[in-house]
């Protein structure tokens, strides 16, 4: 552990600390099983136990996953450490599947380092390779779908990430000693049964966690046909490789949101759940970043009375980009009007329609063969750069992808045509989920630290004032958006 002696990781574990869930695991050398530190199990000797900062250092050591405890229900913050910003972007390209469809040099060479360098990287802060990593969450989400859905072997297998039945079925003899489906018989639990054709996932996060605020966010930004938010919950339709479906996210018990997920394709649910973990800033650890810039005076009466405040993710950065181009020099709202009247015009029909839920959101090869000025409903100069945004992703798909660092992926983001600095960093935030982007200029910030007088800072003070708050700038940013109104963000669609 980078930060915690063995004598505190022992101390939590005797006490049963929720603090350190997510943080620790713990390897019973006795039972050859490793388990949460909060486990309800008796506690083991001191000398008996090793201990991890990742479940997939813990397996990749030997050890199983505990029955009793269930690892996979840990929160997951791995991303968050803020140790390495490397480590963090290939763990969200790691959670994308870029070890799915590529190899290590391949995802080394995305992150800018040599596969040796990530290699050590990793075992530096995660006690664990990239590939054990990425094994681990395959066996850790097949496990929780054996636990809580009622699909069958053979599509838990697939929609967990692994190559085959066979390989499914071996990893599981190797790891637990009886086959997947034996551990469903032992658990004794009782599992969920949605509507045919539909998977529920819990989701799980570190508390505190203020829904109200990212339903109010969203809800602002819903684009009709797309997407839908009511009391309950959200709800939007979602395109992957060709197929399309529906999702939906409530609150579960517990710390868990409650995804019910429609989609023909298994072999997706992964991407669906990273994704989905990204437009609701599950990785995030709250309690640390709010820890530290609550040593600002300024921000610390802000975070006290949201703690649970998230960075609101997007679906998808082209979706992002076009919404926020759109939602220059207008209104949040003009905006949404706008990516409405486009979704109606050239987004692909929904097969099977659900109350509010109509539409894809238009492809990119749709927009950049289409005369979006001809539609009259923007100026020129905006059309054009909203083919542009459609053009360069046709010819580069990863184009919204993780980059080298946040100051590589601004300047990479403001050469595409209508994006400036500001909208650079809003993709930032939300797309690439950097915690450290900021948008300077943006007027919701700088009048939310305006003195007594009403006089605001510049975008060059309030630029020299957010260094003490890295590397969680934009955290900080959505605190004093939340602070000054919740319609704050002008341009942000």
């Amino acid at each position: 552990m980078d930060d915690l002696d063995d004598d505190a990781c022992y101390r939590a574990i005797s006490t049963r600390d929720a603090r350190f869930d997510g943080r620790l695991f713990i390897g019973v050398k006795t039972t050859g099983i490793y388990c949460r530190p909060v486990c309800p199990a008796r506690t083991p000797k001191r000398e008996n136990v090793t201990f991890h900062p990742t479940a997939a250092s813990a397996q990749e050591a030997g050890f199983r996953p505990c029955l009793r405890c269930r690892p996979e229900t840990a929160p997951d913050l791995g991303a968050w450490r803020g140790t390495s910003n490397t480590v963090s972007r290939a763990l969200g390209l790691i959670e994308m599947g870029a070890l799915d469809e590529g190899d290590l040099e391949a995802l080394a060479n995305r992150v800018g380092v040599g596969d040796r360098q990530l290699r050590r990287l990793f075992q530096r802060h995660l006690g664990a390779s990239p590939v054990a990593v990425a094994q681990t969450r395959r066996v850790l989400l097949a496990k929780q779908l054996i636990h809580e859905t009622r699909l069958p072997m053979a599509e838990i297998a697939l929609a967990s990430g692994f190559g085959s039945i066979r390989r499914f079925n071996e990893t599981f003899q190797q790891l637990f000693g009886r086959p997947p489906s034996a551990l469903r018989r032992a658990s004794g639990e009782t599992v969920s049964s949605g509507p045919a054709g539909e998977v529920t996932v819990l989701l799980r996060y570190r508390p505190p966690y203020d829904w109200e605020a990212m339903l109010a966010f969203l809800r602002l930004r819903a684009i009709p046909g797309v997407e839908v938010i009511d009391k309950g919950g959200y709800a939007r339709t979602i395109e992957i490789d060709g197929a399309q479906g529906t999702l939906r996210v409530e609150p579960g018990e517990g710390n868990t949101l409650r995804a019910a997920i429609r989609f023909p394709k298994l072999s997706a649910l992964p991407v669906i759940i990273a994704r989905l973990r990204r437009v609701f800033d599950l990785a995030a650890d709250p309690v640390a970043i709010g820890a530290q810039l609550s040593e600002d005076p300024a921000l610390a009466p802000l975070i006290a009375a949201r703690p649970g405040l998230r960075v609101p993710g997007a679906w998808d950065g082209f979706e992002l980009a076009i919404r926020a181009i759109l939602g220059q020099q207008i209104s949040v709202e003009a905006a949404i009007v706008l990516a409405g009247k486009l979704v109606a015009r050239y987004g692909q029909p929904l097969e099977a329609p659900q109350e509010g839920l109509t539409h894809l959101f238009p492809r990119p090869e749709r927009l950049a063969q289409e005369d979006l000025a001809a539609l009259g409903l923007m100026p020129g100069a905006r059309a054009r750069a909203l083919s542009s945004i459609a053009a360069a992703v046709v010819a580069d798909p990863q184009i919204f992808g993780a980059r080298r660092g946040l100051d590589e992926a601004i300047q990479q983001l403001k050469s595409l045509a209508g994006v400036g600095e500001w909208t650079a960093q809003y993709i930032a935030m939300r797309e690439l989920r950097e915690p450290d982007a900021f948008p300077a200029a943006d007027i919701g910030l700088m009048r939310a630290l305006a003195d007594e007088a009403g006089v605001r800072p510049t975008p060059a003070e309030l630029l020299a004032r957010a260094e003490r708050w890295r590397p969680w700038r934009a955290y900080a940013a959505q605190h004093l958006w939340a602070s000054w109104t919740p319609h704050a963000v002008v341009k942000a669609a």
